[in-house]
């Protein structure tokens, strides 16, 4: 018969190594973005949950054509001219089977807003990022890299 103490022991163990497996599940986390066209990381981002929605924040600038620091020059309202690292880009997505939809990402290069669905793959280490208008059929897809 095992121990009372090697039984606790085991089952804490298998309990703290549960959130590793959990975020693998989840688009929650930082991700390397990778330009659908040039395939270089271009920026940080940070998905967050807020009550059930997904949003995503520019942690960190890697590649931009506009410098080391640059601003939505783009954009429209409240975004015109602020800067893009610390802007939250990606907004108002939830859970919808084996994806996340219903919300909206923000192309700070072109300051145009589009419709947005996750998807993870490749055992939730890459990010199908997909935007588009109207139907999601037409649009344009990035894979982003997970950061360990």
């Amino acid at each position: 018969m095992k121990s009372p103490i090697r039984t606790v022991l085991a089952l804490a163990l298998a309990v703290g190594s549960l959130p590793a497996f959990a975020a693998t599940d989840s688009p929650v986390g930082k991700w390397k973005t990778i330009d659908d066209k040039t395939h270089e990381v271009k920026s940080i981002v940070e998905i967050t949950e807020h009550g059930g929605l997904l949003e995503g924040k520019v942690l960190q600038v890697l590649k931009s054509d506009h410098g080391p620091h640059p601003v939505c020059s783009e954009c429209d309202g409240e975004r015109k001219n602020k800067p893009i690292e610390g802007m939250t880009i990606m907004w108002g997505l939830k859970k919808d089977g084996d994806e996340w939809s219903g919300g909206q990402i923000l192309d700070p290069a072109k300051g145009k807003i589009y419709k947005v669905t996750l998807k993870l793959d490749d055992s939730g280490k890459t990010l199908d990022v997909h935007g588009y208008i109207g139907f999601s059929l037409l649009g344009r897809s990035q894979e982003w890299q997970r950061v360990e």
